[in-house]
């Protein structure tokens, strides 16, 4: 029962990180918008743009990661 409480709480945490995750996606996907839209086409916007895409694949490596721990709730009970 112990196993299955602490998969249980890794998942709980992974959900929060991913909502962080999500949180800095949009955040920077408005700054980087907004710096398109004013055409100031500098570091700062190939910087957010280049955050978006690895704030997405960490997005999916934990998704992932999730899902394989869901998966393995299924052995434990």
């Amino acid at each position: 029962m112990a196993k299955l409480d602490e998969i249980k709480e890794e998942i709980g945490a992974i959900k929060t990180y991913l909502g962080f995750i999500v949180a800095f996606i949009i955040t920077i996907g408005a700054g980087s918008a907004k710096l398109y839209l004013d055409n100031d086409s500098n570091l700062l916007l190939f910087l957010g743009i280049s955050g978006i895409i690895i704030l997405s694949i960490i997005f999916a490596l934990l998704a992932k990661v999730m899902h394989k721990k869901i998966k393995s709730l299924k052995d434990i009970t």
